[in-house]
């Protein structure tokens, strides 16, 4: 991993469009890039001993989140945190990881390779420690709220009733929409978030949900990408012409890089001339019968 740099309060608002930094920490130690964080941040977060489903949410919650233009932000932890960064990294989206020790000190070790992978594809590994910062357990409660400062919305995916993530959701509370995945009233894995959603959290069932919450506006008005019609998304009506098509089809015929496509793709999607048919599929949105608008 590269060598860690010093950011000011000042540095990480402007990376984050002066959208502020709620957090008691006067700047964070990073390595990779803070230009994710001009995108629209979601914090997934959720248990280490999660289960095989709840990972599965994470990961497809992050995913979908990713290929709508957010940058995804967890704690590099086992279980749903790591679930999410792998789904934002499956669609090639940001993701920012937050440590709770210094850079030095990589905790879990078994992590370090994501976060390798994480800081390839345009992300960041951040921390409020200095990087030879021993990661004791104290500590990782004041990286909970380096997570929610650096979001713009909090979805805990699994929680029981005692649960890091609930502390991460108590940080956004009050500041930022704080969302929740229910679950079966006696299934322990899930007792935190329907804490959460009997408290007056937003419950989601998808990403749409989450969307909703943000505020698709707010998206869209932080995409990195030019006007709709520009060459790139051009490129992108013409290849869906011939009917739905893969993102890493729609990449390779654009010729374009992938996160300038997924940008393209959300602001075709956002005004109605095309839609994600689930996964990684888009087509363009038919034409309604009827009317003037009916090719010949």
């Amino acid at each position: 991993m590269q060598e860690p740099i010093y950011a000011t309060r000042g540095q990480i608002e402007a990376a984050r469009d002066g959208r502020g930094f709620e957090a008691a920490a006067p700047g964070l130690w990073y390595c990779g890039d803070l230009a994710a964080l001009a995108r629209p941040s979601v914090a997934v977060v959720g248990t280490r001993a999660a289960t095989s489903y709840g990972r599965s949410l994470a990961h497809r919650f992050a995913a979908e989140l990713g290929r709508s233009g957010c940058c995804i932000v967890s704690g590099l932890a086992l279980g749903i945190d790591g679930a999410a960064h792998e789904g934002a990294l499956s669609t090639g989206a940001p993701t920012i990881g937050i440590l709770g020790g210094g850079h030095r000190h990589f905790f879990p070790p078994r992590h370090r390779a994501l976060a390798e992978r994480m800081l390839a594809a345009g992300g960041a590994v951040l921390s409020p420690y200095p990087p030879d910062q021993p990661a004791y357990p104290n500590q990782f409660l004041a990286r909970n709220g380096i997570v929610a400062a650096l979001a713009d919305a909090v979805l805990v995916v699994e929680a029981p009733a005692r649960s890091g993530a609930l502390n991460t959701a108590g940080w956004a509370a009050g500041r930022i929409p704080v969302l929740a995945v229910p679950g079966d009233v006696d299934r322990k894995h899930v007792a935190g978030c329907l804490a959460l959603i009997r408290d007056g959290a937003t419950l989601v069932r998808d990403a749409h949900d989450v969307l909703e919450a943000l505020g698709r506006l707010a998206l869209a008005a932080a995409m990195p990408a030019a006007a709709p019609r520009d060459a790139t998304s051009e490129a992108l009506l013409a290849a869906l012409d011939a009917g739905a098509r893969e993102l890493d089809d729609l990449v390779a015929a654009s010729g374009v890089a992938a996160p300038s496509v997924l940008a393209a793709l959300t602001l075709l999607e956002l005004d109605g001339t095309i839609e994600s048919r689930g996964g990684s599929s888009y087509a363009r949105v038919a034409a309604p019968s009827g009317g003037e608008g009916d090719r010949a």
